[in-house]
């Protein structure tokens, strides 16, 4: 596995722990609905939080979370809407987290972006034809 890969697991495993120790119940992890993934989806006094994980080994170039552009918020929003329909949780209240996770190893510098955006529509070149079934 690449290196990359290996920080990104450690990201998302330290990520799973933060979130342990805060009370919330995980639900998921990389839950996907092909060719879309989340991170982690994890439930929050009732609320269903859909988490994008970013793990890099510093930050000096630019934050982690601006990796989570409007190309990526629309794929989670559009896996985020498959999995509420598949799991017939349509009614429930649901956001958006991204969790950055920055260093070599834990512990990590860890933020939590809480309602970081909200449910994007997928532009024209981004549909994949799939806006028809959930928008």
């Amino acid at each position: 596995m690449a290196q990359h890969n290996d920080l990104g697991r450690l990201g998302e495993d330290a990520a799973v722990q933060y979130l342990l120790e805060r009370h919330y119940h995980i639900l998921a992890r990389n839950w996907r609905a092909h060719p879309l993934e989340v991170d982690i989806i994890a439930e929050e006094y009732g609320e269903v939080v859909f988490i994008e994980v970013k793990t890099r080994s510093d930050d000096f170039f630019a934050d982690p979370e601006s990796a989570v552009d409007h190309y990526k918020q629309e794929n989670l929003s559009l896996a985020a809407l498959s999995y509420l329909r598949q799991k017939q949780l349509r009614e429930r209240p649901f956001r958006f987290d991204i969790i950055t996770l920055v260093g070599e190893e834990s512990p990590f510098k860890i933020k939590h972006f809480v309602n970081a955006f909200p449910l994007r529509r997928p532009s024209q070149h981004n549909s994949r034809g799939l806006e028809n079934i959930f928008f």
